[in-house]
């Protein structure tokens, strides 16, 4: 059991540390303290069903039905375009500061939402958790194992940068350090959504 959980939990960190279109706003959240635990669980519950459905043999789904890697494709990129020209808009207007009177908080539900879209408009998640990892979980006998170390993984990281992100408070408690993660963060969903249009 453990030589099945301990190949899942290593590979699903790997696969998650880099920079993203999740971790950046699970960090932007944190930074704010903004709904930083119900973003971490939704992030934590996301990973599971598609490591699941990875597990479960789900991967052939873009075998099956071709129209559908098409599609999350250009709808994740023309998704990731607009929300980096949100951050690039922010980044060039100076930023913001943690002053609790500096921005207004959005809702939970727009939040919640926000982060769904960044997650399941996203074909790189696909290719991570239901083809890689389910691929890869084959090798396995204890499957279920290997799955629960891949979802732990990613309960952990999040919750980790959800919460370890007040340690960078001072940093952002001036304006410039918000122009700067605006603008990389702008850059990464353009990085991103590049990829998914050219390659």
């Amino acid at each position: 059991m453990v030589s099945s959980f301990v190949p899942g939990f290593l590979l699903s960190l790997s696969l998650i540390v880099a920079i993203g279109a999740q971790n950046a706003f699970v960090l932007r959240q944190g930074l704010r303290r903004e709904h930083v635990f119900w973003v971490c669980l939704t992030c934590g519950l996301s990973d599971a069903v598609l490591i699941a459905a990875g597990v479960a043999g789900f991967g052939a789904l873009a075998e099956a039905a071709p129209w559908f890697e098409t599609l999350m494709r250009y709808g994740g990129a023309a998704f990731l375009i607009v929300y980096g020209w949100r951050n690039a808009v922010s980044a060039w207007r100076g930023g913001e500061t943690l002053q609790a009177d500096s921005h207004a908080p959005a809702s939970l539900r727009k939040t919640v939402l926000t982060l769904l879209a960044l997650t399941f408009l996203n074909p790189h998640v696909y290719l991570d958790t239901l083809v890689l990892l389910g691929s890869i979980s084959a090798q396995y006998e204890e499957r279920l194992s290997f799955g629960a170390g891949a979802v732990l993984a990613s309960v952990v990281f999040f919750f980790a940068l959800g919460y370890g992100a007040r340690l960078l408070q001072p940093i952002f408690a001036k304006p410039l350090s918000w122009r700067v993660l605006d603008g990389i963060i702008a850059l990464t969903m353009w990085a991103i959504s590049a990829s998914l249009l050219f390659n």
